[in-house]
């Protein structure tokens, strides 16, 4: 079973949450995750090492620098074609200020901006009450809002005709932070990682049990889950369905072999 991303450690939510080139009326939005923000912050306006911040946000130095280079790839995407920048999403929690400090220096914050997140937004590829079986053609996504473990609000969005490339910009931009799906390609499962958004791929069954399942700590998904043709819809002999259109779903759990 893969190990969840741990969740990072960020001094305060950005006060800004966007920024639009000037004089462009549409372009495309590019979504920087909130720990992306806060290690461009340390790194380069509070001059800190990976290493020094990689203590800051609680993880390894190799996640501080790839969470780095992958925050300053989004920046540079932005400022070179032009495209709106939009800070989002990603798997986080307030510092606590433990220790008097915040950030390497005295912490003057409240309890009431200190809390950490608890409330997170978990998403399931979805169809007539089951986790829909090609990522890439989900018509419609259900959202589940979390509470300290447990579900307090649940809705059904619709996806629009979005394709691989763009599904994971959709779920950044509600504030989804966890992805519950079916078969999943390559290119969209790193387009999930570039967003922060945790990927419980391979999954089969009632939507609704999953995510109980997820919960409780016991969901079975494939960490090695990918998809990678298109085609026709079928089902194998052991009455496994891979949904809508023929792929090559590499994996367990009712997807192709």
């Amino acid at each position: 079973m893969a190990r969840p991303v741990r969740r990072r450690r960020v001094c305060s939510e950005p006060e800004y949450d966007s920024f639009v080139p000037r004089g462009v009326k549409k372009t495309e939005n590019v979504f920087l995750t909130v720990d992306e923000f806060e290690a461009v912050r340390l790194i380069d306006l509070e001059k800190r090492t990976h290493g020094q911040c990689a203590v800051q946000m609680g993880v390894s130095r190799t996640t501080v620098t790839e969470i780095y280079e992958r925050a300053r790839s989004k920046i540079a995407d932005c400022i070179i074609n032009g495209k709106a920048l939009c800070i989002s999403g990603g798997s986080y929690k307030l510092c606590d200020g433990s220790g008097g400090k915040c950030c390497g220096k005295p912490c003057g914050r409240t309890d009431s901006n200190r809390k950490e997140v608890s409330i997170m937004k978990i998403a399931v590829a979805y169809e007539n009450g089951s986790v829909f079986q090609h990522f890439g053609h989900t018509e419609q996504f259900k959202i589940y809002g979390i509470d300290c473990g447990k579900i307090t609000e649940t809705q059904v969005v619709d996806t629009n005709g979005s394709g691989h490339g763009a599904l994971a910009g959709m779920l950044s931009s509600i504030g989804v932070d966890t992805l519950v799906c079916g078969g999943i390609g390559a290119g969209a499962q790193m387009a999930l990682a570039e967003a922060g958004i945790q990927l419980y791929g391979g999954v089969s069954g009632s939507a609704d049990e999953a995510v109980n399942a997820l919960l409780a700590g016991r969901l079975a998904f494939d960490p090695d889950v990918r998809c990678d043709h298109h085609g026709e819809g079928h089902h194998h002999g052991n009455g496994d369905y891979c949904g809508k259109d023929k792929h090559g779903c590499k994996g367990n759990g009712g997807r192709c072999q």
